[in-house]
């Protein structure tokens, strides 16, 4: 006989977060193996002391870094991706039932920051990561960018 699957939500679950993302998920290992507290003492001199709370800088960058991960370029489908995804969620330190910063937070924030801090964060954490072992430097890849042929007197 065939069967057919009926969904009728409960109104509470006995669950959480940490249950339901294996241990061995990519974003648990990336927890495990980098610590991302360096980027509040980075990024401090750029908030101010009064006021309300921005976003915590070190959720900013993990944002940032999924969306990197995942070739997302639009803050809204990042915070979308971000806001479905257990293992992000995690990964962010936001539960269920919390709400993931706007869109427009993390455009603010990139503004704020600058390009300067980024490279020097990206330094930071890439040498993070050599340390971990996380890079080994046996693939190398190139992106399509359109690169203009030299003139044949400069090669």
């Amino acid at each position: 006989m065939q069967g057919k699957k009926e969904f009728t939500p409960q109104l509470f679950y006995d669950l959480s977060l940490d249950r339901l993302v294996p241990l061995d998920n990519y974003y648990r290992i990336i927890q495990r193996e980098l610590s991302f507290d360096f980027l509040y003492q980075v990024t401090s001199k750029y908030y101010g002391k009064e006021g309300q709370k921005s976003i915590d800088p070190v959720v900013f960058f993990k944002i940032l870094l999924v969306g990197y991960l995942n070739n997302i370029n639009s803050d809204r489908a990042l915070i979308r991706y971000c806001s479905n995804c257990l293992d992000v969620r995690l990964f962010l330190g936001y539960d269920l039932n919390e709400d993931l910063p706007w869109h427009s937070t993390i455009s603010r924030t990139r503004q704020l920051l600058g390009e300067e801090v980024f490279l020097e964060l990206f330094r930071k954490v890439l040498s993070l990561c050599v340390k971990k072992g996380m890079v080994q430097g046996r693939r190398q890849a190139v992106d399509s960018a359109f690169i203009k042929p030299m003139p044949a007197w400069i090669v």
